[in-house]
């Protein structure tokens, strides 16, 4: 019985993952996703103007964390923490206060991150809801730290701003990132640090 109810749960899992690549990522063009090296990861990150001493990549463990919620419970949540693109505002207190995701942005043939003047504000405004199932504190726990990654702290800072990107999803990862390096140059009177994750291997391990 728990075997059947364990298996019932990975597929409601694996059911999230292809609507989302499907109906989120392919209708605005995505390079092949496949395994890459830490070396295609620094090519990328530099061509996409990331700061490569915060450049982070995602533990595919977080796929067991995420798996680890009730699907009846938190289908939205999970779904919504899913996207191959994703920034995630938290404050000082590690509360996530805006919440950015490909899946809300429409738009084609490019994402529209700045629907409705969202973005022209910092933090951001409402775009997909926000919600509290993960914190900073737990955000950080999968973030897995490159070769020219430099140990720092967030302590100093009043706003924390994680990026998602990833080779795969080609330039709707540098638009993404672009996007949220000019709304933070909005926070004027507020210390801003920005942690940029690839997830390539992520993703490409886990649909395998």
């Amino acid at each position: 019985m728990k075997k059947h109810k364990q298996l019932s749960n990975l597929s409601t899992f694996a059911f999230i993952i292809a609507f989302l690549l499907t109906s989120c990522s392919s209708i605005i063009g995505t390079n092949k996703l496949k395994q890459v090296d830490e070396k295609t990861i620094l090519h990328y990150a530099k061509k996409y103007n990331i700061n490569s001493t915060e450049n982070y990549e995602l533990d595919t463990a977080y796929f067991t964390f995420l798996k680890s919620f009730d699907t009846k419970l938190f289908k939205q949540q999970i779904k919504n923490h899913y996207p191959p693109l994703q920034a995630l505002y938290y404050n000082k207190t590690g509360q996530l206060q805006s919440f950015q995701i490909n899946c809300y942005a429409g738009g084609f043939p490019n994402l529209k991150w700045n629907k409705n003047g969202i973005i022209k504000t910092f933090p951001p405004k409402q775009q997909a809801p926000l919600d509290t199932i993960i914190s900073l504190k737990t955000q950080l726990k999968f973030l897995k730290p490159l070769s020219n990654t430099e140990k720092s702290t967030t302590n100093d800072y009043y706003y924390i701003v994680i990026i998602y990107w990833s080779k795969f999803m080609g330039r709707q990862s540098k638009r993404l990132i672009g996007f949220v390096q000019d709304n933070v140059k909005l926070a004027t009177d507020k210390r801003v640090k920005i942690i940029y994750v690839n997830t390539d291997n992520f993703f490409a391990d886990n649909l395998k």
